[in-house]
C-alpha cells in the first residue's frame, strides 16, 4: 500500500458522512478489463492452448493467483503459476504502455472528489508494478492511497484490499464508497462493510441492500455517493 495522506482523518460530527471513496482500476476506473482477457489468450495461444469465452467470467475480476491458476488448471498448459504470472503482466504492461483510456465519468467523477477534498484510494487485484503504469498515465494525483493485490495477504473476493485502505484513510468502512465493475470485486467490498456501486462490465450484478447499480459512471457524483452512505434519497 502506498499513501500520501496521514493514518486518520479528522471525523465529522455527523453521525453518518462519507468519509471516502475507493475505486476499482480495470474496467472501472479504466477501460482495461478486455485488455486482461486479450492478453490471457495470446499468451496462451503462445503455449498451445485456445481459452473459451465462458471462461473470461470465472476469471474476471479476480486476483491474477486465482484466474492465472484456474487457467492452468482447465487447459493443462505445462507453466507454473509464477511463470505464467511473470508472462501475463508482462504482456500486460507492454499493451498499456502507450497510455489507457478512462471510463466514462471517471475524469469528471475524480476532479469533483478532489475539489470537495473527499479522500479517493485506488484498491486494485493487479500488481503494483501494472498499477503504477496506469497511474502513469492517468495521473497518481488523484489518489492520496493505492492498494495493489501484490501488497496484501488475501487479495479480493477477500475484504483485506478495502479494509486495508479504510484503515489507511482512519475511515469506517461502512463510511466508505466503493466503486466496482465485478461481483469478486463487489463480494469484497460488502465482506470489508462498505456501501457499493456496482457499474458492471462483463458480467451483470443484481442491486441489493447498501448497493446501488449504474450502467455507466456518468450517472455517479458526490451527492450520489453521499446518499449511498445516508440512506436518503
Amino acid at each position: 500500500m502506498t499513501s500520501t495522506v496521514p493514518a486518520s482523518l479528522t471525523r465529522t460530527a455527523e453521525g453518518a458522512t462519507l468519509q471516502a471513496v475507493l475505486l476499482d482500476m480495470d474496467g472501472t476506473l479504466v477501460d482495461t478489463e478486455g485488455f486482461w482477457w486479450d492478453v490471457e489468450k495470446e499468451v496462451f495461444a503462445d503455449l498451445g492452448h485456445r481459452l473459451e469465452e465462458p471462461w473470461r467470467d470465472v476469471v474476471v475480476g479476480g486476483p491474477m493467483t486465482r484466474s492465472a491458476g484456474y487457467l492452468i488448471d482447465v487447459t493443462g498448459a505445462d507453466i507454473s503459476l509464477d511463470e505464467l504470472s511473470v508472462l501475463l503482466n508482462d504482456r500486460f504492461e507492454k499493451r498499456i504502455r502507450d497510455g489507457v483510456r478512462l471510463m466514462p465519468g471517471a475524469e469528471r467523477l475524480l476532479a469533483e472528489l478532489a475539489a470537495s477534498k473527499t479522500p479517493a484510494a485506488l484498491v486494485s487485484a493487479s500488481h503494483r508494478r501494472i498499477i503504477d503504469r496506469v497511474l502513469d498515465s492517468v495521473g497518481h494525483h488523484h489518489f492520496a492511497l493505492t492498494v495493489a493485490g501484490d501488497e496484501v495477504t488475501r487479495t479480493k473476493p477477500h475484504p483485506e484490499p478495502y479494509l486495508t485502505a479504510a484503515a489507511g484513510f482512519g475511515a469506517d468502512p461502512w463510511r466508505c464508497a466503493v466503486i466496482e465493475d465485478t461481483a469478486t470485486g463487489v463480494a469484497a467490498a460488502e465482506a470489508a462493510g462498505c456501501r457499493v456501486v456496482a457499474v458492471p462490465s462483463v458480467a451483470p450484478i443484481a442491486p441489493a441492500v447498501g448497493r446501488a447499480v449504474v450502467s455507466s459512471l456518468e450517472e455517479v457524483d458526490l451527492p450520489f455517493l453521499r446518499k449511498l452512505i445516508t440512506g436518503t434519497g
